[in-house]
Order: C-alpha cells, then sequence, then structure tokens
C-alpha cells in the first residue's frame, strides 16, 4: 500500500525551480525528488488532544505526576514513555549506501529511509540522527548522551574501521541493545540464505568453504558469524588479497580476522583462493573474472551482492553455479538487510533486552531461512521482505533467544 503524503510542505523558491536562478523543477523530471519533498517521515501523537481535560493530563498538571514516579523509579520511563519501542537511527555520514562520505545532511534521506523501514517491516518507530562529526571519541560521547530517550541504537553507514570500535565501545557503556546493520544485518541475511542453499544441495554447512571479498563492515561480520554458525572453513579477501596471518599490513580488526578464518593457510589473490570454493560472497565491488567462478567446486553458490553493479554478474554465476543471489530486487534470492534489522530490534525491545547477542543473530537466521519451507528452490533460498512472516518469525525467534542467554529484562 503506498504511504499516504501527510505532511506537505510550501515551496520555496529554490524548491519550485530545482536551484537558485535555475528554471526546472527537479519534481518535474525525477520521481524520487516528489517522494521526497518535505521528507518521508512526519511525527504524531498516540493521544487525543480534544479539550482542556486531555490538555491537563497530557502535559500540565498530570504529567508532573508521571515525572515524579519516574524519578523515584527508573525503570518506569519504559512503561509511560515511548523510550521502549524506540530506535535511534545514528550517522556520521562517512559511509553511505554506495556514495561514500558524503556527509551528514546528504545522508539524511538515507536515515529517514531506514526509518520508516523499521515500522513498515517490524512495526518500530526510529529516528533519524545524522552527527556533524567524524571522530570516534565524539560519536561515542554524544550517542551515550541521547541514550536515555531511546529503547536501542541502530548504527548506520559509519565507515570501517571506526564502526568496530564505536559498535563495541557503545555495548559496554549502555545498556540498551546497540546494532551496526551494515555488519550484522548484512551477516544475518547472509547465513540465512546459505543455510537453504546447503540444504537445497543436501549439505551442511559444515561442509562448505567460502570465500568473501572484502573486509569492511560486512565482510568481518559475514565471516565471524559463518565461523559461529560452523561453516568448514572462510577465507577474506581484501584489495591486497587473501587476509592471512603472515601479512604485515594487517590492521589490528584484520589480523584478529586472520585469527579466527583461513584455517586452510591460504594466501594469494582473490581468484587464487577460489579455486576449488564452493561459496562467494561479495561485498566490495569491483568484478571477478569469469575464469575465476568457473574453477569454483561444482554446484558452488554465488552471492555477488555489491549494488548497482554485483561483482559476478548473475548472468555469468549461473553458468557455473547452482545458486546466485545478488544485492539487488530485480534478481531472485536479493539478500536485503530490511529482512533481518526491523525483526531484530522488535524482538529485542518486546523483552528488553539489554543487548544483541551472538546467539540472538544467529536465531533471526535460522528463523529467517525456516520461513522458506518447503517451497525451498535454487531461485527462492532467501523470502521477500514483503512476505508477512518474516518479522514475526525473526522477532519471536530474537525474543527467545534473548530470553535464554539472560539478556532480557522482561
Amino acid at each position: 500500500m503506498a504511504a499516504e503524503i501527510v505532511n506537505p510542505r510550501s515551496e520555496s523558491e529554490a524548491d519550485r525551480t530545482g536551484q537558485e536562478g535555475g528554471a526546472e523543477p527537479l519534481d518535474s523530471f525525477d520521481p524520487a525528488f516528489a517522494l521526497h519533498r518535505g521528507g518521508k517521515m512526519a511525527v504524531q501523537a498516540t493521544v487525543p488532544i480534544r479539550d482542556k481535560d486531555d490538555l491537563s493530563l497530557a502535559y500540565t498538571p498530570g504529567v508532573a505526576r508521571v515525572c515524579t514516579a519516574i524519578a523515584e523509579q527508573p525503570d518506569l520511563v519504559n512503561d509511560y514513555t515511548w523510550k521502549s519501542s524506540v530506535v535511534a537511527v545514528v550517522t556520521d555520514g562517512t559511509a553511505v549506501l554506495g556514495l561514500g562520505d558524503i556527509g551528514p545532511e546528504a545522508s539524511l534521506p538515507v536515515m529517514e529511509g531506514k526509518a520508516i523501514l523499521f515500522k513498515q517491516f517490524g512495526g518500530v518507530d526510529a529516528v533519524p540522527i545524522a552527527l556533524a562529526c567524524t571522530d570516534v571519541d565524539e560519536i561515542i560521547e554524544t550517542v551515550v548522551r541521547l541514550a536515555p530517550s531511546f529503547g536501542g541504537v541502530n548504527l548506520e553507514d559509519i565507515s570501517a574501521p571506526r564502526c568496530f570500535e564505536i559498535e563495541r565501545r557503545l555495548q559496554e557503556r549502555l545498556d540498551i541493545p546497540v546494532f551496526h546493520d551494515d555488519q550484522h544485518g548484512t551477516a544475518v541475511v547472509t547465513l540465512a540464505a546459505l543455510r537453504n542453499a546447503a540444504r537445497l544441495s543436501g549439505r551442511s554447512i559444515a561442509e562448505l568453504r567460502a570465500v568473501i571479498s572484502g573486509a569492511g563492515a560486512a565482510g568481518v561480520a559475514i565471516a565471524r558469524m559463518l565461523v559461529e554458525a560452523g561453516i568448514g572453513d572462510v577465507a577474506v579477501s581484501d584489495r591486497k588479497g587473501v587476509v592471512s596471518a603472515d601479512r604485515e599490513d594487517l590492521t589490528d580488526v584484520k589480523r584478529e580476522l586472520a585469527g579466527f578464518t583461513n584455517k586452510a593457510g591460504l594466501t594469494g589473490s582473490l581468484e587464487d583462493a577460489l579455486s576449488g570454493a564452493d561459496v562467494f560472497i561479495g561485498v566490495s565491488g569491483g568484478t571477478v573474472p569469469e575464469a575465476a567462478v568457473a574453477s569454483m567446486a561444482k554446484g558452488a553458490f554465488v552471492f555477488a551482492m555489491a549494488n548497482p553493479t554485483p561483482e559476478i554478474h548473475p548472468e555469468v554465476a549461473h553458468r557455473y553455479a547452482a545458486v546466485v543471489a545478488t544485492g539487488r530486487s530485480d534478481f531472485p534470492n536479493q539478500i536485503n538487510n530490511v529482512l533481518a534489522f526491523p525483526g531484530i530490534f522488535a524482538g529485542a525491545l518486546q523483552v528488553r533486552a539489554s543487548r544483541i547477542t551472538e546467539g540472538m543473530k544467529l536465531a533471526a537466521a535460522e528463523a529467517l531461512a525456516g520461513v522458506v519451507g518447503d517451497d525451498l528452490a535454487a531461485d527462492y533460498v532467501i523470502p521477500s521482505p514483503f512476505d508477512e512472516r518474516v518479522a514475526p518469525a525473526v522477532t519471536a525467534a530474537v525474543a527467545a533467544a534473548a530470553r535464554a542467554e539472560g539478556v532480557a529484562r522482561r
């Protein structure tokens, strides 16, 4: 269902012309500008203000009684404000989609989009917050100071390797879920699709050797999750080749990555690593030569997720692979984060979890894979974001895992 436009804005001269002194309105030739005019979000009250009695309850003097109660019992904030059901979507604008470092203002259309996806697909309210700072310490301190207003923090489009430290330190300082979706959302959906691809081929995850192209936020998180899930082996390649313990140019993050991946001790290029591999996972961009794809094991899986241009075009991948997935909506098997993050946060907020654990993420992947069920096919290893079973399945699995792991508070 199309969203109703509830917050039309008046047009400035610049709006009407597309730019100061111009002549052609942007809206007249690009529907994306028409949809985004005035933003994609609005604040809506959940209680009526019809008369002075309503006003006295919603604001002064009635509100004072609620404030006093919360001051005496701070946990009541979760029952008598929106805190326990709203997420802050926080960015510094340094790694926005495929656009890179475009700054906080230019990131806002994406953050608004993320917020409405939370609402549409998970029933979770979210507020976009674009920060005018890129220093790690400043971002952390800012989010910590904002945290009392929110039940969770979704970090978004913050460049690596800073994103790893920011998430880790915020998790240490806050008692609410902190989740960097570029890392973990991608990893959850990838694992779900891989589980089903393996099931389709009659194999287990433990029988597979995977190669990941890209050692940024998504690549590192996918590798970690595949290891947690029991993958046979996984190697990660960056611009300089396979991440291995013998390399002397590794960052701290990549040195840690080398410690839990690449059990086979592979070295050399991405193409070298792909020889005989069962799985290719692309989160880096660039182009993988067809000869390298042809060198993979028979019945391989190709997850080429770069947007808008996959590392391996599906037409090429299908010549050699049994299952092909991309990050695009115009091909089957789209690896789309919206399958994961709304339900993950909905489940965590439902039980007021203090954090999102590895077990909760693994449970989300298992539930997401399970939605496909008996309809499993080569062109259907992951459900559509519009499948109404997705969010409830992920929400329930995450809430149950949070209780099992002792991080639920109700």
